[in-house]
């Protein structure tokens, strides 16, 4: 238990001091809820002493006004701490997990779904958003009000204090397995309701492979069985919880009994006066309250903590970015020396060794699924090097702050994601500050103003998530002016044309040159037309680079000029 208080304490960050506040208010509240026997007792005692003055009755309103307002100002103060940790502590997670997300190599993700950091930041952070300070400040709360009876009774009336401490500790004893087996099974549980979330996106996302096939109905069966799994451990936790939950039930309904019976009995035998009885009784009903309040909040703080637990995962993610300082390199040279990369067991480049002068550019050709891409990206950092090194203007990019290494490079995707956001936004992606006129600017050198344009809001128009309300030519141009917006000094093209109309392609080969001019420019294309002029081909293929201009290469009875060759055959037309 103490562990669990100390987990939620901790992941609650700079809200740790309203919880330790709402921690105190409680305790502050269960003073004013003693006052409520209080009151009572001097109601009892005047009816027994038949007291004809107001006295017992203005000292029992007196305590009932304070404890009534104590007990509302305390509660409200203590709910209003607790709602405001509860959100505040989720909502950093989640930027912490967003921004702990930028530094992890994108390789990561082959192993590990983005359904699994969905389910995290979503349903797993709702649980702890929603209960995590609640739960601990109504288990405290309840422990200290039953703590504040259990010191109360014996100074009260000593054998009916040992009668409420022997079923206070059965009780406990109970409470303590049961805390054992949720801390088994909510773990479980947590872990299922996160492969819920990642079964229901992988679903959603393989909808047109499902459709296209006739699975309807059927394609979902890795969801099903998530849902099945996820049911079968909530029944577990509750067939686990029901048997105990009974039993203690049980126990301090006896307790509440034997209570009542000595209050009774020692009355009658003359030991315990008349006021003394009545109160025990009526304490009776209130005693074990506070305790079977902790109790029910134990399981619940068992499931919080699982949350946690499975939310820290998220803190065992490889950072690409622990060490790196902020450079600005004077110039963008490349050099790729003795690099070897793998994807698990396959290999896709080894000892590789290229040099990428500034200023020029450098074109990768090869077969699908040789390295280009990769390659690529390496020198983005998306992934890190198995061995090997990649320097920019002389400074290996380990060293460089992934935010400092990306400020010198522009990317274009062939696969363009947009944010659900206005297209301004989504130009100025890369240059926050940008004016309205500089994004105009960029948009008509990547010829998509005139769409823009002819759009409800223009500029200002939200675009669905992914861009799904713009087609693949839309899309790729958008992405094209982000990048001429940004004006980086390094510029990286995978098929940055392939999704572009014919009647767009020359404007945009024009924006490209006065894109690329003064750039170090490495572009990923299998359009002969884009790479001839290149001031240097590198061709990928089995693990292995061939460099040359498009003049050697084509000399070599190699890939290189089979691909020219078939490339000529195909679109009949020649060099």
């Amino acid at each position: 238990m103490l562990e669990a208080f100390r987990k939620i304490i901790d992941f609650s960050g700079v809200e740790k001091g309203k919880i330790k506040w709402s921690i105190f208010v409680s305790f502050l509240n269960s003073i004013f809820s003693m006052l409520r026997i209080g009151a009572i007792y001097y109601i009892v005692m005047g009816i027994i002493d038949k007291d004809s003055s107001y006295m017992p009755a203005i000292k029992a309103v007196i305590f009932l006004v304070i404890g009534i307002v104590g007990m509302t100002i305390t509660r409200n103060i203590a709910q209003l701490q607790q709602t405001h940790a509860g959100y505040f502590m989720s909502a950093y997670k989640r930027l912490e997990i967003a921004d702990r997300l930028k530094r992890i190599p994108m390789g990561f993700f082959d192993d590990n779904t983005i359904g699994k950091v969905t389910g995290i930041t979503t349903s797993t952070l709702d649980t702890v958003e929603n209960l995590g300070a609640s739960v601990l400040c109504v288990v405290l709360s309840g422990m200290i009000n039953g703590v504040l009876f259990l010191i109360f009774i014996p100074v009260f009336e000593w054998r009916i204090g040992i009668i409420a401490w022997v079923g206070t500790i059965i009780y406990m004893l109970f409470t303590t397995l049961m805390e054992h087996r949720t801390r088994v099974l909510s773990p479980q549980r947590e872990r299922s309701k996160t492969e819920i979330v990642s079964a229901t996106i992988e679903n959603i996302q393989g909808m047109s492979v499902i459709k296209s096939f006739n699975l309807a109905g059927k394609g979902d069966a890795k969801l099903r069985a998530t849902i099945e799994d996820f049911k079968r451990k909530n029944l577990n936790l509750e067939k686990m919880f029901i048997p105990i939950s009974l039993i203690q039930n049980i126990f301090l309904s006896v307790f509440k009994m034997l209570i009542i019976l000595a209050s009774a009995y020692f009355y009658l035998q003359g030991s315990l006066d008349l006021g003394k009885a009545l109160i025990l009784v009526i304490i009776s009903f209130q005693i074990f309250k506070d305790i079977e309040q902790t109790d029910a909040g134990l399981s619940t703080l068992r499931i919080v903590t699982g949350s946690i637990e499975q939310t820290e995962e998220v803190d065992k993610m490889p950072q690409m970015d622990e060490d790196g300082i902020r450079y600005s390199p004077k110039r963008h040279d490349i050099k790729i020396e003795n690099v070897s990369f793998s994807y698990g067991n396959k290999e896709i480049l080894h000892n590789i060794s290229l040099d990428i002068p500034s200023d020029t550019t450098t074109a990768f050709v090869g077969p699908s699924g040789a390295g280009k891409t990769t390659l690529a990206m390496l020198i983005s950092r998306f992934w890190d090097v198995n061995s090997g090194s990649i320097s920019i203007g002389g400074r290996d990019i380990r060293e460089y702050t992934l935010e400092s290494l990306m400020a010198q490079i522009s990317v274009v995707f062939q696969n363009v994601y947009l944010f659900a956001d206005t297209i301004e936004n989504n130009i100025k992606f890369g240059f926050p500050d940008a004016t309205r006129k500089q994004v105009e600017e960029a948009a008509k050198k990547a010829c998509c103003h005139d769409f823009i344009m002819s759009l409800p809001n223009g500029y200002d128009t939200v675009i669905g998530e992914g861009g799904a309300t713009l087609s693949g030519g839309e899309k790729q141009r958008i992405s094209i002016a982000r990048a001429i917006l940004k004006d980086a000094p390094i510029i990286i093209l995978d098929e940055a044309t392939a999704n572009v109309d014919p009647e767009n392609e020359d404007k945009l080969r024009a924006a490209f040159e006065s894109l690329m001019k003064n750039k170090t420019v490495i572009m990923i294309a299998h359009r002969l037309n884009t790479i001839r002029n290149a001031h240097q081909i590198v061709v990928v293929n089995n693990a292995g680079i061939t460099v040359g201009t498009h003049e050697q290469l084509i000399k070599e009875d190699g890939l290189y000029s089979r691909f020219v060759k078939m490339r000529e055959q195909a679109a009949g037309w020649k060099l």
